[in-house]
């Protein structure tokens, strides 16, 4: 007897799909699976629902003890029909730990970048002081925890860095050299530093989230209405760019704008924390990707930027693909013609045609329903 059965569901491009999940992992996946199935659940989707690999928002901020931003796992995970979520910097060498201790209580699969800085997000100036970055200290933190510590994460704007400038970023790559290359994202917002300083020290492969920013220190020309060279070249070079969309860093006109020229997201974030999720304007990843789709981007392209490519981002083994052998992660979903207003950070407002509404988060076989409106 196996422990899931989901049966009649559609992929996003809408062929028929089932598949088997036994002990955490898919162990067949058919667009019929014939013959007499036992399993310990069944869930029949009708033939109403998509299913895709589980959904992965591989920037949110989940530590419960902090007091800037924080919030629990589930109400940004499975509650929101997220299988993954990727803890983006709020802890460092100081806390770190604790909260590693903390996921292991929870339904959602969690992961965290370690902040270069030792104190985490306790306040917003945590890269102001240079002695906060030490290089041991971070690298303690990605060799006792491999399998949580994704990454790290260097918080690259004028009310973090203080008077530090450039140079955590400066120390960042370094940490990040002596870590054999381990994933590294760099929240960027208001200057100093400037962006384009920002971007110069950057490598392929490296993420920039918050990318689709309306500030002046943005990708775009706010005056001018166009995409700065030097952003268009970074991103041409192999700079990730990750929507990380937060209370203060999605504009529509930006993403729009971008989307023109064929800067499209390699990944789409919520930066999710309780304030913004409770009052928006991101209230969940459901409500970003409606957001993306309103801008012009299909479900068949905005998949793979929540499944396969956060997973390759951060190196998620057997994660982010609908394949046997693959963690038996799954998100339901579906896709409504209904009218819904969106905000971005600006306070612009936009009316959608079309929602994104997941229904199940499923982990390592185990079926959560989704709470909360969509």
């Amino acid at each position: 007897m196996i422990d899931l059965y989901v049966k009649n569901g559609k992929t996003i491009s809408g062929s028929p799909v089932d598949v088997l999940i036994d002990q955490g992992k898919i162990i067949d996946i058919q667009s019929h699976i014939d013959g007499d199935v036992i399993a310990k659940k069944v869930l029949n989707l009708e033939s109403k629902y998509y299913l895709s690999s589980g959904w992965i928002d591989d920037h949110v901020h989940c530590y419960e003890k902090l007091t800037l931003y924080y919030d629990k796992p589930d109400l940004d995970g499975v509650d929101a029909g997220v299988t993954t979520i990727v803890d983006a910097g709020s802890t460092g060498a100081d806390n770190l730990a604790d909260f590693y201790e903390l996921t292991k209580k929870v339904k959602t699969n969690v992961y965290a970048m370690c902040n270069i800085s030792k104190t985490g997000i306790i306040a917003q100036d945590e890269l102001g002081h240079m002695d906060r970055i030490q290089n041991n200290l971070v690298k303690n933190m990605i060799d006792k925890y491999p399998e949580f510590v994704v990454g790290i994460k260097a918080r690259m704007s004028k009310s973090v860095v203080a008077g530090s400038g450039i140079h955590p970023l400066i120390r960042a790559k370094k940490i990040q050299k002596l870590n054999n290359n381990i994933p590294l994202m760099v929240h960027i917002g208001t200057n100093p530093p400037e962006l384009s300083d920002i971007m110069n020290l950057l490598n392929p492969g490296d993420i920039i989230t918050h990318c689709y920013n309306g500030k002046p220190n943005g990708i775009m020309n706010l005056n001018l209405h166009e995409i700065k060279q030097f952003a268009i070249e970074s991103y041409n070079r192999g700079i990730i760019f990750d929507v990380g969309h937060g209370t203060d860093s999605f504009n529509f006109e930006v993403a729009r704008v971008a989307k023109s020229i064929g800067l499209i997201p390699k990944s789409i974030s919520s930066d999710l924390y309780h304030r913004n999720r409770e009052n928006g304007p991101v209230y969940n990843l459901a409500t970003c990707l409606d957001k993306m789709l309103h801008l012009g981007y299909t479900m068949e392209e905005i998949i793979p930027m929540i499944t396969i490519n956060p997973a390759n981002n951060f190196n998620l083994k057997n994660k982010g693909f609908l394949k046997k052998g693959f963690d038996g992660d799954l998100t339901i979903f579906s896709v409504e013609n209904r009218e819904k207003e969106l905000t971005d950070s600006n306070g612009n407002k936009e009316i959608a045609n079309k929602v994104v509404v997941p229904h199940y988060a499923i982990v390592s076989g185990n079926v959560y329903e989704t709470k909360g409106e969509f």
